[in-house]
């Protein structure tokens, strides 16, 4: 269970990272991951205490919300949960297709790509829970090999001063991202059924599972920073990635030159896209079991397969392009309302007044109302905290 939370952190979320926070420098990026990580590592620990959260085999988040708070909360769970899990699937599909037509230059249409790696992602995912745990824990030593043949490439082009730049000001758009990266709390409902609500193996495997994606996560922010300039003529640089939503192993690729890290960082996104895809895969088939069940009083297999992955196919063939965008969008607002707000609300309504579980419920409920807001005011333009594609491309190399 451990080893799936972790294939989980190290989908999108490590290849986006480096770039939204390459801007701001390491220091904020380093304090944004260790931040970020203690909180989501919280409120999945909040989840996985709710008892009634899997208190039948197709209990899930609506079922647990409609009974602890209403109908009102539940709906908005269910839209939020639909933005989180279809948005990150989409996110995967079109991070692949991407880094292989950016990399590779096949004579093939973009779609025929995303066909191609949607049936291999799908087919998997639909082999159900006991071909996700064995396969995942390959696809793990496959991730694991080829994260550290990256790191250690990518080391050799590291140049020291490039890690004292700040610029606090672009910390902040970092954010919603770090929302997605530390996200697996769709798979705490798998987990605690898995582990037969064993409190003690589930926190855990909770633990282990996020604070391996945490070390990652860090080594990454640290070699990539190190390597690529944030800015300078050609491909390989920070903003070049930024401004086309771009994952973090094509500039590298381009400013190495060499083949093999190619072929390596291809591998490397591939099977962590592919290990969080099952993941995630397999909690939004848990989560329409659990609508389906409720209002159409259907578990038809069938029905939940097309629900789940028949939408994300389409949107990721319609705007290819979407890779960064989508990942903020998740972050920044249904996982931040679902599994940084909620939590905090949790919190607030059963413990008392005074209690440090009672102020860290307030503390949750600012600090993800906040990201919230930065979120929304960045997608209706009313707030401008991204760095400027433009005015970095015309600096010099630094």
């Amino acid at each position: 269970m451990a080893m799936l939370i972790t294939g989980n952190l190290l989908g999108a979320g490590i290849l986006a990272v480096p770039i939204i926070l390459g801007p701001a420098g390491l220091l904020p990026s380093l304090t944004g991951i260790f931040l970020m990580w203690g909180l989501m590592f919280y409120t999945a620990l909040i989840y996985a205490d709710q008892k009634s959260l899997v208190d039948s085999e197709t209990a899930d988040l609506p079922t647990f919300f409609g009974r602890e708070m209403g109908g009102g909360v539940k709906w908005v769970t269910i839209v939020a949960n639909l933005i989180i899990l279809y948005g990150v699937l989409v996110a995967y599909l079109t991070g692949v297709t991407t880094i292989v037509k950016n990399l590779f230059n096949l004579p093939v249409p973009q779609a025929v790509i995303l066909i191609f790696y949607f049936a291999l992602a799908v087919g998997l995912t639909s082999l159900g829970m006991g071909a996700l745990r064995k396969g995942n824990a390959a696809l793990m030593v496959v991730m694991w090999v080829t994260f550290g043949i990256l790191v250690f490439m990518a080391s050799r082009q590291a140049e020291a001063q490039r890690l004292s730049f700040m610029e606090w000001g672009y910390f902040p758009a970092g954010l919603p991202i770090l929302v997605t990266a530390f996200h697996f709390h769709n798979l705490i409902p798998t987990v605690c059924r898995s582990l037969k609500q064993d409190k003690r193996a589930i926190r855990r495997a909770i633990f282990l599972g996020t604070f391996i994606g945490l070390v990652m996560h860090s080594i990454w922010v640290i070699v990539v920073e190190a390597a690529l300039p944030v800015a300078g003529s050609g491909q390989g640089n920070i903003m070049y990635a930024f401004a086309r939503n771009l994952p973090a192993t094509v500039p590298l690729s381009q400013l190495l030159g060499s083949k093999a890290f190619t072929q390596i960082g291809l591998a490397f996104a591939v099977v962590a896209m592919t290990a969080a895809f099952m993941a995630n895969g397999t909690a939004l088939m848990s989560f329409l079991r659990d609508l389906t069940a409720t209002y159409f009083k259907s578990q038809n297999r069938l029905l939940v397969w097309l629900c789940a992955f028949i939408p994300p196919l389409t949107v990721a063939l319609v705007y290819p392009q979407v890779f960064l965008v989508a990942m903020n969008v998740v972050g920044g607002t249904g996982e931040d309302i679902i599994f940084g707000i909620l939590p905090g609300i949790i919190l607030l309504k059963y413990s008392r007044p005074g209690t440090w579980k009672r102020l860290s419920g307030y503390m949750l409920v600012v600090i993800f109302g906040l990201i919230l807001l930065l979120e929304l005011g960045q997608e209706t333009g009313l707030l401008h905290i991204s760095p400027d594609v433009e005015y970095w491309t015309a600096k010099p190399t630094n």
